[in-house]
């Protein structure tokens, strides 16, 4: 299961960053990536950084903690912490990454036409997301290195939160594949609906998400990507409550050899 785990985190990274190269990369001019110049480009940073962050990192981390034997409960806490720091950057500029998107949005005149903040589940899903892992990762910190100072005195404390601790990140995994898949589906409506031009000449949608409906190459690599984040929110809990993948672990509160 952690061998399945990896080749599906890192698939989902992949086609995520090559859909936004084959798909939405429309002028193939230098990359597919801008910051505060090209608002498309910009965009395109928003689902590769929040699918790194939210789960690759984040996946990273649960896997390390449970399957890493090979050395000392303190490494496994530190490359446990050292993935979720990694994935914090990330979800920071994918978020303001989206907000100037919306923010700065202009018409094809140059007409200001911002995009409100906040109006999907897509979005509340994220910013719920986003709260529940500041707060987890401050209380991990906190209750699992720092209060290492005082381990014996500390022991017992630990040892309960453990099981707390647990099932609050993955209830925040299970909630960053929700809202990754909200996002997805948010996307084919946005990108994949058939566009035409009123008797005016401005653009307008023709066909709700008709491109998606037909089954495009594109609206194809959006499901693709949406079964593989699937897959890892029932992998992921999975090798987390096994029994299999605790045996030979140290238990939190006990040596810390």
């Amino acid at each position: 299961l952690s061998l399945t785990a990896q080749v599906l985190l890192h698939g989902v990274v992949s086609l995520t960053l090559y859909w936004v190269i084959q798909f939405r990369w429309k002028d193939g001019k230098g990359l597919p990536f801008a910051w505060r110049g090209d608002l498309e480009k910009q965009w395109n940073l928003h689902p590769v950084l929040m699918v790194t962050g939210f789960i690759y990192c984040m996946g990273q981390a649960m896997l390390v903690y449970r399957s890493c034997r090979c050395c000392r409960q303190i490494w496994s806490k530190l490359l446990h912490t050292m993935f979720h720091m990694l994935g914090i950057p990330c979800v920071v500029l994918g978020f303001i990454a989206v907000w100037d998107y919306h923010s700065l949005k202009k018409d094809n005149e140059g007409n200001s036409t911002p995009i409100p903040h906040f109006y999907s589940i897509h979005s509340w899903l994220g910013l719920v997301t986003m709260g529940l892992a500041l707060l987890q990762f401050l209380v991990g910190v906190f209750s699992f290195l720092l209060l290492l100072c005082c381990q014996s005195a500390t022991a017992r404390f630990r040892a309960g939160l453990v099981p707390i601790h647990s099932t609050v990140g993955t209830t925040t995994f299970i909630l960053a594949v929700a809202t990754a898949i909200a996002g997805i589906t948010e996307t084919a409506f946005f990108k994949l609906s058939s566009e035409g031009y009123d008797a005016t000449g401005k653009p307008v949608i023709t066909k709700l998400v008709g491109k998606y409906i037909n089954m495009s190459e594109e609206s194809i690599f959006l499901n693709t990507i949406g079964v593989i984040l699937i897959a890892l929110a029932i992998i992921l809990p999975a090798i987390l409550g096994c029994d299999g993948f605790r045996a030979g672990l140290a238990r939190e509160g006990g040596s810390n050899k």
